[in-house]
Order: structure tokens, then sequence, then C-alpha cells
């Protein structure tokens, strides 16, 4: 009855990470639903109670093979729609040039986790970042999200400043704020982990995510506590610079590359404190996966992180660029361990209470019945 379209899903990525865990958490009794994704399915099968998984080639990443896989998606649809076995989609954005080939008789239910207007930087009154695509290729870009927008039944965004930038679109329809979330069945503290990792930063290294910020941080921690331990896990475009930088500070400063999902709750089990540079997220799994496993976060103050990190109760919120006064709050952490334990344990709190994929998961499927 529903179908969920991504082409990336076997991905390390956040969007990827998102819809596993809201399939993982489909309540009995819902309405069955198809994930139709591409790409070469993992070794050992993925699957889901009562979830179908349809399998389209590999779509690539650039234009071309986005357009191709996305014809093939709308010619399957437009089928399934015709035999009943579907009556709503829900399609993840970006990538935007499947989902502009949707067929138009199917309800579109858009979960927005990010737009380009967030990513070039350009939805902040005070630039923070330069954006990575030219003004042409920019131009054609919102174009296109705003006619994704124009298509959509509904929009579930992930936070307040996600409906904001949706709307600044011009988008009228209803939008849902429903944020990413933490399984804290699988993301559980272990009490007795050793403590081997000072500060962690996780997620794409890129400009936007805040990647040479975050450079400086490190180095401004490693000036002050020469023998701190540093770890960041992750990968993008700025990967070659940062590893150039801070290189130099090996063994403070420990660069992990690409991680696994699975191994990501050793990272975090081991470490004090979670830091985050980051410019521009939708709602970042790796500060709700941190948070579940009881660590407190130091991030720039921005308003997708509100709600989430809360100022002295589950971390710090510094004001961006402002790169002494985090490196101030992350040792006034580590000075502070029964501190930083207790910001660590409302932090989970919150988690269990807010952010608990057992409890929005029928909020998203609530959202995409009711466009049936």
């Amino acid at each position: 009855m529903i179908a969920v379209v991504y082409p990336q899903f076997y991905a390390v990525g956040g969007i990827a990470r998102y819809i596993d865990s809201f399939l993982s958490n489909i309540a009995p009794g819902s309405p069955p639903v198809t994930l139709i994704t591409g790409g070469t399915p993992p070794s050992e099968a993925v699957s889901y109670a009562g979830v179908e998984i349809i399998h389209i080639g590999d779509p690539g990443m650039d234009r071309a093979g986005l357009l191709g896989w996305g014809l093939r998606v709308r010619a399957l649809l437009r089928r399934m729609h015709a035999e009943g076995r579907v009556r709503c989609v829900n399609f993840h954005a970006p990538p935007l040039i499947p989902g502009l080939l949707l067929p138009p008789q199917i309800p579109v239910v858009l979960t927005a986790h990010t737009t380009y207007l967030g990513m070039s930087g350009r939805f902040y009154p005070q630039r923070h970042f330069e954006s990575q695509w030219s003004a042409s290729s920019l131009t054609v870009k919102l174009a296109m999200e705003r006619r994704l927008f124009a298509t959509a039944s509904k929009v579930v965004a992930l936070t307040e400043q996600a409906r904001a930038e949706v709307s600044s679109y011009g988008y009228k329809g209803p939008i849902t704020v429903i944020p990413n979330g933490a399984d804290t069945r699988n993301f559980r503290p272990d009490p007795a982990a050793a403590k081997t990792v000072d500060v962690l930063f996780g997620g794409r290294i890129e400009r936007r995510k805040g990647s040479r910020s975050m450079v400086e941080l490190c180095k401004a921690l490693v000036r002050a506590r020469p023998a701190i331990r540093i770890v960041i896990v992750g990968y993008g475009d700025d990967d070659a610079w940062v590893r150039r930088e801070l290189g130099p500070l090996a063994p403070a400063v420990q660069l992990a590359g690409k991680v696994p999902f699975e191994r990501m709750r050793d990272y975090y089990n081991r470490s004090r404190v979670y830091a985050s540079t980051s410019y521009y997220e939708g709602l970042p799994g790796t500060c709700l996966e941190a948070m579940a496993m009881g660590l407190p976060a130091v991030v720039w103050d921005f308003l997708f992180y509100r709600g989430l990190v809360l100022e002295g109760q589950t971390g710090f919120l510094v004001a961006p660029n402002e790169v002494e006064c985090m490196k101030t709050q992350v040792l006034k952490l580590l000075d502070d361990p029964e501190a930083a334990r207790r910001m660590g344990d409302r932090a989970r709190q919150i988690l269990e209470s807010g952010y608990e994929w057992r409890q929005l998961a029928p909020r998203i499927m609530a959202e995409l019945e009711s466009a049936l």
C-alpha cells in the first residue's frame, strides 16, 4: 500500500540509516510497505517484518544514472498503482531527480532531510560556509527542489529549521515536524567500558559540516592538552585536507575514516564527550546516537540542535565559529567527569522520551496512512 523510494539505501549515510530505523520499528498491523531502492544488496540479506524490498539496478550518483533509475521506478509504480498494490509514495530527498519523475496520480509524502538552500549556506542571514555549487548549478537545483515540493501532498521535516527552509520555497501544503531518532535498545551505554577516547567527532568531512573549524578546534585542544585523545569518524570531499592538517597531531588525533554502523557503538562507549562543528544538518544521527549512549554534546548553536542539546543539561551550545569557547566547554566536561556523567544521563533521558524510534515510527506511519 505504501512505497518508500530511495535510490541509495545500501550506502553509508544518514538517510539510509533513517529509513532502516523506520522500517525496523513498524508496528504490527500497519499497512504493508514496499521499499524501492537500487544498488547491490549486502551479502547478508536485509529484511523487515511486513516489508517487501524491490531492487532496481544501480542508480549511480550522476544525473544520467538517477534519471534512468527514476524512469524505471516511475514505470514500476504506475504498474503497481494500476494493480492496486501502491496508494502512496514516501520519497526521501535529496536526491531530487527520481522524485520529479514519480507518477502524478499517486499521492506523495516527501521526507525533506535537507534542502539545497540550507546545504548551500544561503538559509542563514550570516554565511558560515561557501556553497560547493556554482551559481548556475544552484539555481537549477533550487528550481528542481521547488518543483518537487509543489508535487508533494504533504512534507515531513526533521526540525523546525527544516520546516522554515521548506516554507521559504513557497510550499503551502501541510508540513509535519517529526525528528530523526535513535533506537535506545541498540544504543545502550556499557558502564564497564574503558574510556579511552576523550573527544569524539562523527559525520561527513565536508565544509558545510564544519571540517575546517573542526581542525581548528582539534589543534586548540591539543595545544591545551597534548595528551588528549581525539577520534574523528567519517569521510568526505574535504578528507585529504583534514588529514594533511591533522596528520602531524597523531597520536593525539586519530582519523578513523569510514566506520560501519555496527562499530559505532564501540566508539561511543569508549568516549567521554561528543563534539560537532557542523554548520548544517537535518538532525544528525551521530549526535542522537552519542546522546543515547550517555555522552554530553558540545555543538554550534543552530536551530536544528534546539530541543536536543539543552544548554547545561545535555551539553553546551556554542556560538558558531567561537572555537576558543568550544574548546573551553569541551575541557570543562573532561575536567568534571561527574558533571559530564549527569549531562550524559539526562541526554539519554531526552532521547528515550522524545527521540526513540519505537515512538517515531508510528508517527511517520500515521502521516503516510493519512495520504492513502
